[in-house]
């Protein structure tokens, strides 16, 4: 068999070789994946949203009052003036 015959043969993962690196892996059946989430993520998601509510809030404040007032000057433009109609049979 030839080397580029060998390479075609093997998988995308053996490839290639890597020396030096260490890799370790832990079975998903032995991990806890909400360990700590309400002990630890409960508090820390208030903390974040209490330091970057004045941040994050008053464009979206702001956003949403001149979306809804610009709403309402458009229905208000776009009623029938009842002057315009007052000769008509």
């Amino acid at each position: 068999m030839r080397t580029s015959e060998a390479l075609l043969a093997k998988h995308f993962g053996d490839l290639a070789t890597v020396r030096g690196i260490l890799t370790y892996k832990l079975s998903p059946f032995e991990q806890r994946a909400f360990a700590g989430a309400i002990s630890h993520g409960l508090p820390n998601i208030f903390r974040r949203i209490r330091s970057k509510i004045f941040i994050v809030a008053p464009p979206f404040i702001v956003g949403y009052l001149v979306y809804t007032e610009n709403e309402k000057e458009h229905q208000r433009l776009m009623r029938k003036n009842p002057d315009d109609f007052k000769d008509d049979k």
